[in-house]
């Protein structure tokens, strides 16, 4: 599972050829998540509540570069990496 972009502690990674909708996987901690990138909306797991604003603030400047890797994935090329957020 590649890692697409790391902030703060939390790490943001892919599947490569996961289920759809689109989506990324997020580790902080010992808490685990997973976030739908068209809707920019918890899937499943749970986050602090801190920590998932700063997941969805990164993925709404980044939705189009999430589409793109998730593309990517699906192919079963490796993604690019995402900025951090700063």
């Amino acid at each position: 599972m590649p890692t697409i972009s790391m902030f703060y502690g939390i790490v943001i990674q892919m599947f490569y050829r996961d289920h759809a909708p689109p989506h990324f996987h997020v580790r902080y901690g010992e808490y685990k998540a997973v976030i739908d990138v068209r809707k920019l909306a918890l899937m499943d797991g749970r986050l602090p509540r801190r920590a998932l604003q700063l997941v969805l603030d990164w993925a709404e400047l980044h939705q189009a570069e999430l589409m793109e890797d998730w593309m990517l994935c699906q192919e079963m090329q490796a993604p690019k990496p995402i900025a951090p957020l700063e």
